[in-house]
């Protein structure tokens, strides 16, 4: 019998929210998670870094450019970022110091480097965003690279519905492929096949069933992006599909689920 193929599983938005990080420590100190990627900017980043200590998982930036979440910076509406970055009209320097900042702050809260680097809303993968985001990463952290996380989708079932499957194709379609191929160039190291992104403002099955549909198609390498909480203040977004997230994933279905499709958590750090 074949062994089982290795899914990184990640938590975004670490920092964010109080609920948000409890969720992600519960869940990880359970071993339901390998990775999580923190909001640096974030003033609950400070103040619950350490909580991160000693957990078994990989710790990330979650590049943002989109939130200013009381943090210093350039932050614009995401459609509004798109269309800069695709005019080539974001400002390199400050696109870099931005990058910097937030790494700085990672690094002086976490006391190391980070294991890799995705984007809140995918910015990582922009034009000029991605491009500076390279090179600090080559120029920063020499023989000991983070991976970035590759947004292209792995296989999307056909029973999930048409929305669920095109909002994956669209956020590969902004700068997946380009942010991919630009890393791998470099020689820095990315996930192989991407899952867990849908559309939370339209109706959607509840998330036990996305989820078989998701890892049902997982390969070695995949990456299964999550936003779990254990409880969620007024203004964070899709609070609800959050604790049923967390539920979810702290649960027995998606230990079967791991069974019955030979998949076993791992940490991107020790596969990629």
């Amino acid at each position: 019998m074949p062994e089982a193929a290795r899914l990184i599983v990640c938590a975004d938005d670490y920092g964010i929210e109080s609920g948000v990080d409890e969720g992600i420590v519960e869940l990880a100190s359970a071993g339901r998670l390998s990775a999580t990627s923190c909001l640096t900017g974030a003033p609950g980043f400070a103040a619950r870094a350490s909580d991160l200590a000693g957990l078994d998982i990989d710790l990330g930036l979650h590049l943002n450019f989109t939130e200013s979440l009381g943090g210093a910076g350039t932050y614009r509406s995401h459609p509004v970022l798109v269309a800069l970055a695709y005019a080539r009209r974001l400002n390199r320097a400050s696109v870099r110091a931005q990058i910097m900042t937030q790494l700085d702050l990672f690094e002086q809260h976490l006391g190391r480097a980070p294991d890799f680097i995705d984007g809140h809303l995918h910015v990582h993968q922009l034009p000029v965003i991605r491009d500076q985001l390279v090179e600090i990463v080559n120029r920063r952290y020499g023989n000991t690279r983070p991976w970035l996380r590759d947004t292209m989708p792995g296989e999307l079932d056909q029973s999930l519905p048409f929305m669920q499957r095109f909002k994956p194709q669209v956020i590969a379609a902004l700068g997946g492929p380009a942010m991919a191929g630009l890393a791998r160039l470099s020689g820095l190291r990315c996930n192989l096949g991407f899952f867990g992104s849908y559309d939370f403002e339209r109706p959607h099955p509840p998330y036990p069933v996305l989820l078989e549909a998701w890892l049902r198609h997982a390969t070695d390498g995949s990456l299964l992006m999550t936003h779990p909480a254990r409880s969620f203040a007024a203004g964070v977004a899709f609070g609800r599909d959050r604790l049923e997230e967390f539920a979810t994933l702290g649960s027995d279905i998606f230990t079967e689920f791991l069974q019955r499709y030979r998949l076993r958590i791992c940490r991107g750090s020790e596969i990629l």
